[in-house]
């Protein structure tokens, strides 16, 4: 039987400008339109999608007991001219450090994508979403 996952809640509270200050379960994140004090919401959905697939990326070359010794994202994201400003097209780029062949990090990416990144799935499906990885 699987868990259970308990909902995600959240406060926010407006500070001034456009500036907001939030906490969930004792984690506190402060969202910016400027991009100042905190990311701004759509650099924090970007920082959400590409946390949630290098989670899943690790978590899935560990358990296969891979010697996975660095792992960085690089994403860009194009965005709509008009509001609404959402994404159109995302780039992600894995790169991996360590012995581990360009064949398993695809696969990882791959269950990622299809089964595990909440943040992915969640998203619209029309985006363009393009990932790449490289071996150091």
């Amino acid at each position: 039987m699987s868990e259970t996952k308990p909902p995600v809640t959240l406060d926010l509270a407006w500070d001034d400008e456009l500036r907001f200050s939030g906490t969930s379960d004792g984690v506190a994140l402060v969202l910016d339109s400027a991009s100042k004090a905190g990311p701004s919401p759509m650099q924090a959905l970007a920082f959400g999608l590409a946390g949630c697939m290098a989670m899943d990326v690790v978590h899935i070359l560990k358990k296969g007991r891979h010697d996975l010794r660095g792992l960085t994202m690089h994403l860009v994201g194009r965005r709509a001219e008009e509001p609404p400003r959402r994404f159109l097209s995302i780039d992600l780029r894995v790169e991996v450090t360590g012995p581990v062949s360009l064949e398993q990090v695809e696969r990882a990416i791959q269950l990622s994508r299809d089964t595990y990144c909440s943040v992915w799935t969640s998203m619209r499906q029309d985006i363009e979403f393009n990932v790449t990885a490289t071996i150091v």
